[in-house]
C-alpha cells in the first residue's frame, strides 16, 4: 500500500498557500535558530551513540506532531505523506558523498541501529539509500569542520523538501551552542508552523537530559 498520495489543494488547509507560492521565483523561506545541545554531547557520551543520529532523531520526532510536515509540493502538485523519513549526508569510502534516508520511529534505540546499518552500507557501497518516494524527507547536512553563523540552501525549483543546515558547534561556558538554518517551502508550511516545529526541537533536545 502505498504512502503517499496526490491530494487536491483546495481541500486542504494550504489551499491559499497553493495558489500564492507554487509559482513564485522564490517560495522557499530560511529562519536560523540556536540552540544549547549540551544535553545531545551528554546523551552521545552516556549512552555511546553519534552526535549526529541523536540531533537527527530530535529533528524527526519534533516534526511528527506537525501534520504541516506530511505535505510536500512535487512538480505542479501537492503530495501528502503518511510517513517521515530525516536524510543525512555520509563521507564514504571514496571520500565523496552520498545521501542516506533513515525513516523516523518513535524508538531511539531502534532508530540508532537502522542509523549505523544504512549509513555503513551507504559507505561501503557510495550508494545512495533512498526513499523519497515512500517518505516525506527532511533532508539535513552538517558541516562539522567549521562553525556557521548561517546557511542558505539553493531554490532549485526541484526539490522542496524542507532542509537543515549546521556547522561545528562552539562551547561558551556552560553551554554548547549551535546555529542551525531551516529552510522550507511556503506552500507546505507557514512561519508559524515552522516556528512551532522549532520550538519542538528545541524541548526534544532537552528531553535528552
Amino acid at each position: 500500500m502505498m504512502s503517499v498520495k496526490e491530494i487536491n489543494p483546495k481541500e486542504t488547509s494550504r489551499s491559499s498557500a497553493f495558489e500564492l507560492w507554487m509559482k513564485a521565483p522564490n517560495p522557499m523561506v530560511t529562519f536560523f535558530k540556536t540552540y544549547d545541545v549540551m544535553p545531545l554531547i551528554a546523551a552521545s557520551k552516556n549512552r555511546d551513540m553519534k552526535f549526529n543520529m541523536l540531533l537527527d532523531f530530535c529533528i524527526g520526532k519534533a516534526a511528527a506532531s506537525i501534520k504541516e510536515f506530511y505535505l510536500l509540493p512535487v512538480g505542479n502538485k501537492l503530495m501528502q505523506y503518511d510517513k517521515i523519513a530525516v536524510n543525512t549526508i555520509v563521507a564514504n569510502k571514496e571520500d565523496e558523498v552520498s545521501s542516506c534516508d533513515i525513516a523516523y520511529i518513535d524508538d531511539l534505540e531502534q532508530f540508532n541501529a537502522n542509523y549505523l546499518k544504512y549509513t555503513k552500507e551507504v559507505h561501503d557501497t557510495c550508494s545512495d539509500h533512498d526513499l523519497s518516494d515512500e517518505y516525506m524527507v527532511i533532508g539535513t547536512s552538517a558541516i562539522v569542520n567549521v562553525e556557521l553563523d548561517g546557511a542558505v540552501g539553493m531554490n532549485s525549483g526541484i526539490f522542496n523538501n524542507p532542509f537543515i543546515i549546521w556547522g561545528k558547534y562552539r562551547i561558551e561556558n556552560s553551554k554548547a551552542l549551535l546555529t542551525i538554518s531551516f529552510q522550507f517551502h511556503h506552500t507546505q508550511m507557514d512561519g508559524a508552523h515552522a516556528g512551532r516545529f522549532l520550538k519542538n526541537l528545541q524541548e526534544e533536545i532537552e528531553r535528552m537530559r
